[in-house]
């Protein structure tokens, strides 16, 4: 929501885009980029056009940059905690609007967040990843249903559920490492309940457990909630 120039009017940011990458007139770029406001969801899109940034919602903050990134055309959009800050009507209508989006202009969503609700709501594909490296890979269904590495048991465990409302939250144990000095072995060894000698030893790859499954974890028994320390 700080991402844009507050001293600068929303078309003119927009156009800029069209300008510098695309090589449009600036009468052309402005009406696109309004024609933009207007598919993103933006309410009267000419007049919040011609908005400055702190005269627009956090919302609409959003939706704006979302319109600039999409005015290129591009095959891969990246999207890094686009929810944060966002009360939880608003982070709804994001998501309805990522996932429209996507559809609309054959456009490849990476979505990069800490909320697994997000994760549920959107993604078809899902890693999780604990210490800069990938612990898990698979189909988010899949994930959600069947975790195999401890970290994803215990993300999941300390999500809160409506259905065990009465129940405490029984989140992970210790804190996550300093990427300058991770711990010998898997990272998550110092947490993690199933770790074993050789946990401690080796850093286990990333392999293949199944179609379209992946997991770097030495364990190989059952893992249940509750057992996560």
């Amino acid at each position: 929501m700080t991402s844009l120039n507050p001293t600068l009017r929303v078309k003119t940011q927009l156009a800029e885009v069209l300008v510098t990458h695309r090589g449009f007139d600036k009468q052309t770029a402005v009406k696109t980029s309004i024609e933009m406001l207007e598919r993103v969801g933006i309410p009267e899109p000419v007049k919040r056009a011609s908005a400055y940034p702190h005269e627009l919602s956090g919302g609409m903050r959003q939706r704006v940059m979302i319109a600039m990134a999409l005015l290129c055309q591009p095959k891969i959009l990246i999207a890094d905690e686009p929810t944060t800050a966002l009360d939880v009507t608003v982070q709804a209508q994001m998501l309805d609007l990522f996932k429209s989006l996507t559809e609309d202009f054959g456009t490849s969503l990476v979505l990069i967040t800490h909320d697994l609700g997000v994760v549920a709501g959107i993604a078809d594909h899902m890693m999780v990843m604990y210490g800069g490296r990938a612990v898990e890979k698979g189909k988010t269904d899949d994930l959600f249903y069947d975790p195999r590495h401890p970290y994803t048991l215990g993300l999941l465990h300390s999500t809160p559920h409506i259905a065990k409302r009465a129940e405490r939250l029984d989140p992970i144990q210790g804190l996550p490492p300093s990427l300058e000095h991770l711990p010998q072995g898997c990272s998550f060894n110092p947490r993690c309940a199933f770790a074993f000698e050789r946990c401690h030893a080796e850093r286990p790859p990333l392999t293949a457990t199944g179609v379209d499954r992946e997991k770097a974890c030495f364990y190989e028994g059952p893992m249940k909630y509750g057992e996560v320390a």
